[in-house]
């Protein structure tokens, strides 16, 4: 075979190569099927809900106080929880810029007696809320800054374990309150503890 017809057979077999091959490539094309399965849907992660104790006729202020003691502490016993709120109710109705005697200020305008969510009353207590909240960029006067306060300082801390345990009374549970707060374990703030008792509810 001449240089010329060798040249016209390899142009021949490059043109049909280009012909043959969208061809072949829509006839496997057809063959795929034209109703594919759709892809499975993506798996939706389930939520783990941890069940607490809360407090559906609560207020805002009782209920914030009740999760943050739950988040921030190993209190599970509903009785502990209740003493606490109760002793809270009876210190200052859980209203956080109050200062003895009724007054609502602000926490460096409070000058005489207690002050804030639980009356803290002596200097170093008083003094502690506002050097916490220096520290830690937090407001003395409001209840996020006192309740972060009421949980973390020393007096608490040491008797937390009691409140920690489980399986005990309501009288009971009010005598470490005593040594927290350095009032009685009788009158309104055990008839609160009682209360608070009957609200609460697991869920």
């Amino acid at each position: 075979m001449g240089r010329l017809p060798f040249i016209i057979a390899i142009f021949l077999v490059g043109i049909t190569a280009k012909t043959i091959s969208p061809m072949i490539l829509e006839f496997f094309g057809m063959m795929k099927d034209p109703n594919p399965l759709p892809k499975p849907p993506e798996p939706i992660p389930v939520v783990q809900y941890e069940s607490t104790w809360k407090c559906p006729d609560c207020s805002t202020e009782e209920k914030f106080i009740l999760s943050e003691l739950q988040k921030r502490t190993k209190i599970t016993d509903s009785n502990a929880l209740a003493v606490i709120l109760g002793n809270i109710k009876q210190e200052s109705k859980f209203i956080s810029n109050i200062c003895e005697g009724g007054e609502r200020v602000t926490y460096i305008n409070c000058t005489v007696g207690g002050y804030g969510l639980i009356q803290w009353t002596s200097v170093g207590r008083y003094k502690g809320l506002g050097n916490f909240c220096a520290k830690y960029g937090c407001d003395p006067s409001s209840l996020e800054g006192q309740t972060r306060y009421m949980i973390n300082e020393p007096i608490f801390q040491k008797i937390l374990p009691d409140f920690e345990g489980n399986g005990q009374t309501i009288a009971q549970y009010m005598i470490p309150a005593y040594y927290w707060l350095g009032w009685g374990i009788k009158g309104n703030r055990e008839l609160y503890a009682y209360q608070y008792s009957k609200k609460l509810v697991w869920s």
